[in-house]
C-alpha cells in the first residue's frame, strides 16, 4: 500500500474500533512482539492474505501510540517471518505523523494453495498451523490441515483399500462382472488382461482387498462397514433448525437413506418428490394437465449426485453424513469437505476444476450415472432459472460445501438488462470496486461505478458493506 492508503487504513481503524478478517492490530510501543507465528500462518492461508499494523494501542481506544524503533521493527517481523514455512515475504509501508509518532503495516501475501498450510516451522504443520475467523487466529484442526496435504500430494481417498474384516463376502460379484463387461466393450484392449488385472487397474482392489470404492458402489450393504456413509434427510416444518409444529412436532419426515451410491442416489431423489410440493397446470399451448414441482427435478438430482461424488472420503469424515434439509422455503445439501483444490466458489460451473475422487467419477461415468464433464452447476443454475426460481447459493468452508436451492420465485425487476442480471449474481459474493471492475472488463473503477454500479444501488439491487462510509477503500457491493 502507499503512505497515503496506510495514513486512511489509520482512520478507518480510528472509527471502527476494532479488528478485522484482514487486519491484526499491535501496538509495538515498548518492542516488536516476540508471538506473530499464529498471526503470519492465519493470513499466509486465507485468500487475500491480510496486514499487521504496528503503532495503535487497543487498549488505549486505538490512539497512535507509535512503534519503539522503525528499521528495528522491520528486521525482527522479518526474522519471525524466516521461521515459517513456506517463509514469509511481508510488505512494509511505513509513515510518520505530526507528533513524530510512527505507523507500520506488514502486508502478508496469501500462500498459494498448493503450499498450504503455512505454519511455523517449530511447531510443524499439525500444531503450528493457524486459520483466521473473525478478528481471531484459530489453530488449524486437524482435518483441515489434512485437506490441504491431500490435495497438494494428490491423494486418492475414493480408492483407499477397504481394511474391514469380512469385507470380501459383502461384495456383489455379479455387479462387478457387470461393470468389467461393459469396461471390455468399451476398451477392448482391456479383454486381452484377465478379470483379476483388470479389478487392478481400475483400482477395484487395493493391496488384494476391495477399495472403498467397490464397497461403495458394488457392496450388498456398505454401510455395514461405513456407518456414516449416508444421506440424513428431513423435512423441517419451518424456516429454521428446531422449527416445531403446534403439537410439538420437530420432523414432518425424517429418514437415513443407505445403500450403494446408485441406490442413495435414487432414494434421496425419490424423498424430494415425496416432500416437495407439486402443482398440476394446464398447458395453454396443448390444453394437456402437467405437473410442476416445487424444484426441477434434473437440479435435485444433479445437487445430490454433486454431494456423493465430491463429497470428502477420508477417514476423517467417515463419521459425517451428507444432510439433506427440506425447509418451508428452501432446500439445503451439505456435504462433507469443502471445494477441492483450487476452484473457488466464483469459478464454479465456469472452468474445468481438479476432482476429489476422479476414479469414482469416471466409474459412475461408465455406468452412465454421470457424465463427468463439469455440467453439473450448469445445469442447476439453467434448470432454477428456467423454473422462474432464484439462483442456487452456493457455501464453501475447508470442512463443508453446501448448495441451496430457494423455492420462492425470482423477484420481477424492472429496467434490468441482461448484463446487469449478470453482475448481480457475481455480486452474490460480496465485491470490491476493483473486482467488478476487471468482471466486467472496463481499466477504471471510477467508470464502473457511474455506469453500472451506482443505477444498481439507486434501485436497491445492490447494497454496500459499509453503508456509513460510502467511499471507504474497503468497501465492498453485494446483492441478496
Amino acid at each position: 500500500m502507499t503512505e497515503q492508503e496506510l495514513r486512511e487504513l489509520v482512520q478507518l481503524v480510528q472509527k471502527r474500533k476494532c479488528e478485522w478478517r484482514q487486519l491484526e492490530l499491535k501496538s509495538a510501543h515498548q518492542g516488536c512482539p516476540k508471538k506473530l507465528y499464529d498471526t503470519l500462518s492465519a493470513f499466509s492461508n486465507q485468500d487475500g492474505g491480510g496486514t499487521i499494523l504496528f503503532g495503535i494501542d487497543e487498549g488505549k481506544e486505538y490512539e497512535v501510540v507509535g512503534v519503539y524503533d522503525m528499521e528495528d521493527l522491520q528486521k525482527k517481523v522479518n526474522e519471525q517471518c524466516k521461521q515459517m514455512e513456506p517463509v514469509v515475504r511481508p510488505t512494509f509501508t511505513l509513515t510518520v505523523f505530526e507528533d513524530g509518532k510512527g505507523v507500520v503495516s506488514a502486508e502478508i501475501p496469501a500462500v498459494d494453495i498448493s503450499e498450504r498450510p503455512c505454519c511455523y516451522r517449530g511447531k510443524g504443520r499439525v500444531d503450528g498451523s493457524w486459520v483466521r475467523v473473525g478478528d481471531s487466529d484459530e489453530p488449524m484442526s486437524e482435518y483441515e490441515v489434512y485437506s490441504y496435504e491431500a490435495f497438494r500430494k494428490q491423494l486418492e481417498d475414493d480408492i483407499r483399500p477397504a481394511q474391514k474384516e469380512n469385507i470380501q463376502i459383502a461384495i456383489d460379484q455379479e455387479k462387478v462382472k457387470q461393470y468389467l463387461t461393459i469396461l471390455k466393450t468399451e476398451n477392448p484392449r482391456l479383454s486381452q488382461l484377465s478379470d483379476t488385472d483388470i479389478l487392478k487397474i481400475s483400482s477395484l482392489y487395493r493391496e488384494n482387498v476391495p477399495s472403498l470404492m467397490c464397497v461403495l458402489m458394488f457392496s450388498n450393504f456398505p454401510q455395514m462397514f461405513y456407518p456414516q456413509y449416508t444421506i440424513n434427510a428431513t423435512v423441517i416444518p419451518g424456516t429454521e433448525r428446531g422449527s416445531v409444529t403446534e403439537d410439538g412436532t420437530r420432523f414432518l419426515d425424517n429418514r437415513r437413506i443407505e445403500g450403494s451410491i446408485p441406490e442413495i442416489l435414487e432414494s434421496a431423489l425419490a424423498f424430494v418428490l415425496k416432500n416437495m410440493k407439486v402443482q398440476t397446470r394446464i398447458d395453454p399451448r396443448t390444453g394437456k394437465r402437467y405437473d410442476k414441482t416445487e424444484y426441477p427435478i434434473p437440479a435435485v438430482r444433479e445437487a445430490i449426485l454433486n454431494a456423493l461424488v465430491h463429497r470428502d472420503y477420508s477417514i476423517h469424515t467417515e463419521g459425517k453424513p451428507i444432510e439433506l434439509t427440506m425447509f418451508k422455503d428452501r432446500m439445503e445439501i451439505r456435504n462433507p469437505g469443502g471445494l477441492y483444490g483450487k476452484l473457488t466458489i466464483d469459478q464454479l460451473g465456469n472452468i474445468q476444476p481438479d476432482t476429489r475422487n476422479k476414479r469414482l467419477a469416471r466409474l459412475l461415468e461408465t455406468l452412465k450415472i454421470t457424465e463427468n464433464r463439469y455440467s453439473g452447476i450448469p445445469t442447476i443454475r439453467r434448470e432454477l432459472k428456467e423454473a422462474g426460481l432464484k439462483p442456487p447459493v452456493f457455501a464453501d468452508s475447508r470442512n463443508e460445501f453446501q448448495v441451496t436451492f430457494f423455492n420462492e420465485p425470482i423477484e420481477e425487476r424492472l429496467n434490468i438488462n441482461e448484463k446487469e442480471q449478470k453482475l448481480l449474481e457475481f455480486c452474490r459474493t460480496p465485491r470490491t470496486r476493483q473486482e467488478i471492475a476487471e468482471w466486467l472488463g472496463v481499466r477504471s473503477a471510477a467508470y464502473a461505478m457511474s455506469r453500472n454500479v451506482k443505477p444498481l444501488l439507486e434501485q436497491g439491487l445492490l447494497k454496500m458493506t459499509l453503508p456509513g462510509t460510502p467511499q471507504s477503500k474497503d468497501q465492498k457491493f453485494f446483492s441478496e
